[in-house]
């Protein structure tokens, strides 16, 4: 019997045998699909990725290569929106000077002009006549520093001209000597000369340039053409 019964167990455990390696056949299989799940799994292992197919690694990688070149593209989009907000910035801030430039271009001549029209303003304007010719002459005068009013100009002026701008005296020494007064203060030309003022014609028949000199000259000589009442 028991020489019998031997084989009969040593068949049952060739079966056994073969369903436990069986079932570690499928443990094995199942713990290594498991492994082949990426992120933290594989790292933790440090042979998921080792072990993972050919196929599998193609389709990771590709996916990574994917994401980095999507990453690329978003950071070139983001670049060039920066630099066109620079250029558009850059152009905003020329345009902005160029418009300050003009207006401050624009302000100062109209300053200068407004300065312009002041001093204009403020410039009299004279008559040509004996009164006129006083009148400027003591703005002259004023501006110069030389004493004499409109009283002793005027009585002077009639005494040696009568108010004739071009009369000319022909018969005293003064004549005689080849320089005769001229004028309406009679002044001779070396006294025109030594005593004209700049800005006033050099002429000795002009009214104002004629006044100007010849009051300049009783100043130093008389202290003023108001002290003066008789030919100078």
């Amino acid at each position: 019997m028991s020489e019998t019964s031997t084989p009969s167990n040593s068949r049952r455990l060739n079966k056994t045998q073969k369903l436990s390696f069986a079932a570690v056949a499928t443990f094995g299989a199942a713990a290594l699909a498991f492994s082949l799940v990426p992120g933290s799994a594989g790292e933790q292992t440090g042979t998921a990725i080792n072990a993972a197919p050919v196929a599998w690694t193609k389709v990771v990688d590709g996916a990574q290569t994917k994401t980095v070149q999507a990453h690329l593209g978003v950071q070139q989009a983001v670049a060039d929106k920066l630099a066109k907000d620079a250029a558009a910035e850059a152009k905003a801030a020329k345009a902005a000077k160029a418009k300050a430039d003009a207006e401050a271009a624009a302000k100062k001549l109209r300053a200068e002009k407004e300065a312009a029209s002041r001093s204009a303003a403020r410039t009299p304007v004279f008559a040509n006549n004996l009164d006129g010719w006083i009148k400027e002459a003591l703005s002259i005068m004023k501006r110069e520093g030389i004493p004499g009013t409109y009283e002793g100009i005027h009585r002077n002026i009639m005494r040696e001209s009568s108010g004739n701008p071009m009369a000319i005296n022909n018969w005293d020494i003064n004549a005689q000597n080849g320089i005769p007064s001229k004028g309406l203060l009679q002044v001779i030309l070396p006294t025109f000369k030594a005593y004209h003022v700049a800005g006033t014609k050099f002429d000795q028949y002009d009214p104002v340039a004629n006044i100007v000199a010849a009051c300049n000259y009783a100043a130093d000589r008389y202290g003023s053409m108001d002290n003066v009442n008789s030919a100078y």
